[in-house]
């Protein structure tokens, strides 16, 4: 049997090293467009700001590697079209402009995404790289962190606004800061981070970056970047900023192009998937960022893009395109920041997300001791819950402390996943040591005390 996966990233380096591993007679071919795989963009901020010195640790995988496990890896490969029927993909080589056709038994979708470009007066050059007008940057590929690195160690380049407050966004002016720059962060939501947490523990990470003496904008649109030939000047709503550099970080959507028009998706365009990954087209499925996932803590199908969703969806399809059946236990979306040292998780929905999507939710904020206070050292730590109003389920959860709990929210995420409600999660066993926490720890408390 052959099958062949179209990207290289996390989804399709796992679903393709799966293939191999779990059947070695089948033949496996990867196509991707890029010259390299497995980059991990979400260190990108890591690399910028100087505390990853060498980027070859932020790939976990290479082609030669992959090669090594049988699997025929065709980078520089675009594949431009499906024809779904006689099953075949027909695509050109980026060296040299040649056509190319291949056959399969069976496909793996793994597409990616690609940051969103807003309809923004000024945004795009079409003479650039990305098409982007020079001075901005996107933040995802190891080119485009390589770019940003050598742009910002320009001694010309002395003020940088980042556009987008989300975790990307939030991590970026921490690492431009340390590299000495004067530092802008727009966002035209209220707050910072407003997707994954409630106000209660917003404030102190905007607190926190407004300390660390960066220059925050709430609230606030850009409508135009201005320059000749370069960005000079970023206008929104509410003010004009002469900047040096700026990076757009606004969100992702799907490679949607080479599918659109044919399977089911999303209206962002986001494959739909069952728990078996499996497409509306027979032998094919889709992984990763261009697909949708099934949200334990909505209950719906979601746009969802995380390397951990999409290693865990490649294994999937991998395991049913050879004939298994196993099923996805589906996502909460749980992810972790550190912001000038404060340390913030979240899991599920927060409060007002799930408020938005038509939840009926009730929640509890709760501050505790993270360990008893006889201890001689002991630190604060801010836990929220979300939960349905009658039935109880949980389906949020959110961490902040100075020091590292963020860990814990990997309990929270599990009790989403198997549908617990506050009171059983009040109840659950966790174990007691005054050296690390109190015999009803915070987390059991948060549960406890919810109404």
């Amino acid at each position: 049997m052959k099958i062949i996966v179209i990207g290289c990233n996390h989804a399709g380096t796992w679903a393709a090293k799966t293939l191999k591993a779990t059947d070695p007679t089948c033949q496996v071919v990867a196509y991707d467009r890029n010259d390299n795989i497995s980059f991990l963009a979400c260190g990108i901020a890591l690399w910028v700001g100087g505390t990853v010195k060498d980027p070859e640790g932020l790939f976990y995988a290479s082609p030669e590697g992959l090669e090594s496990e049988g699997i025929s890896v065709r980078m520089g490969y675009d594949v431009t079209e499906i024809d779904w029927s006689a099953k075949k993909i027909r695509g050109k080589i980026l060296a040299t402009g040649a056509a190319f056709e291949d056959n399969y038994d069976k496909l793996i979708l793994a597409a990616g995404s690609w940051p969103i470009m807003p309809p923004i007066e000024g945004l795009t050059d079409p003479n650039t790289e990305y098409g982007l007008k020079k001075g901005i940057f996107f933040s995802k590929l190891y080119q485009q962190g390589r770019d940003i690195i050598n742009e910002i160690s320009k001694p010309e380049v002395k003020r940088v606004m980042v556009i987008g407050a989300g975790y990307i966004g939030v991590e970026l002016v921490e690492a431009f800061k340390n590299r000495g720059k004067e530092v802008i962060l727009t966002e035209a939501m209220p707050r910072v981070m407003a997707n994954y947490f409630d106000k209660e523990i917003t404030d102190e990470a905007e607190k926190r970056i407004r300390d660390a003496g960066i220059e925050l904008h709430l609230g606030e649109t850009v409508k135009k970047f201005e320059g000749d030939g370069r960005l000079q000047r970023v206008i929104t709503d509410k003010g004009a900023y002469d900047v040096d550099m700026a990076v757009l970080s606004v969100g992702f959507r799907p490679n949607s192009d080479l599918y659109k028009d044919h399977l089911k998706t999303l209206p962002n365009g986001a494959i739909k998937v069952n728990m078996k990954m499996e497409t509306s087209e027979k032998d094919v499925y889709a992984i990763g960022d261009c697909a949708a996932v099934h949200s334990c803590a909505s209950g719906k199908d979601e746009y969802i893009a995380l390397a951990t969703n999409a290693v865990r969806m490649g294994i999937v399809a991998a395991c049913n395109a050879l004939g298994q059946s196993v099923e996805y236990v589906g996502t909460q979306g749980s992810n972790a920041i550190c912001v000038f040292g404060y340390n913030m998780a979240s899991t599920g929905l927060s409060e007002e997300a799930a408020k938005a999507k038509g939840l009926k939710v009730k929640s509890n904020f709760f501050r505790d001791a993270e360990r008893p206070e006889f201890m001689p050292t002991y630190e604060e730590v801010a836990v929220k819950i979300v939960y349905e109003e009658d039935s109880g389920r949980l389906v949020g959860a959110q961490i902040a402390s100075n020091h590292n709990h963020a860990e814990a929210i990997h309990a929270f995420s599990l009790a989403i996943q198997n549908g617990m409600s506050v009171r059983q999660f009040a109840l659950s066993d966790f174990f007691f040591l005054p050296h690390y926490n109190k015999p009803l720890s915070w987390m059991t408390m948060v549960a406890y005390t919810a109404k």
